[in-house]
């Protein structure tokens, strides 16, 4: 995985606070295009391996058409309300699609371990129920951008705290 910021040095998140901030995450914003050239961004949860991003997504959506016609795909994820607690990731790559689609359970390796930290995560459950609507992409990205405005001199505790 290519790691690549110039900008920003100082406030980017090291690996180690960029795996633990995408586990803790549950919603990220897509953005794709569709033939026409129209740009759609939409919110959807995801699971995150260490290395990839995985998109679970109604396959009969605007957003799983668009990645079906053009595979390149930018994921925001992010938090904060005020400036200066401000975190997130910008991920972008093409799309990988695994699996049947729409999603019915049938055996895929592949997807042995996102499914069951999806069902965990996003659901407090051990395993995966497919209804036979949704399918999973991943996006292995080509370029990371990530920023923590809570590192800048005189930004205030992530918890609003006083420290001291």
């Amino acid at each position: 995985m290519a790691v690549i910021q110039r900008r920003g040095r100082r406030i980017m998140m090291t690996p180690q606070e960029l795996d633990a901030f995408l586990a803790e995450q549950r919603t990220c914003r897509v953005a794709t295009v569709s033939a026409d050239g129209t740009p759609h961004v939409s919110p959807l949860w995801f699971v995150w391996d260490g290395s990839a991003l995985w998109l679970y997504s109604l396959a009969r959506s605007r957003r799983w058409a668009d990645l079906r016609a053009d595979g390149r795909v930018a994921v925001v994820v992010d938090a904060g309300e005020e400036y200066g607690e401000l975190h997130g990731v910008e991920l972008s790559g093409r799309i990988e699609f695994v699996g049947e689609s729409p999603r019915t359970g049938e055996p895929c390796p592949e997807l042995e371990g996102p499914e069951q930290a999806f069902a965990r995560k996003n659901f407090g459950i051990g395993a995966m129920v497919h209804d036979g609507r949704h399918a999973w992409a991943r996006l292995t990205p080509d370029r990371i951008a990530s920023w923590d405005f809570r590192k800048l001199p005189g930004a205030r505790p992530a918890t609003g705290e006083d420290q001291g």
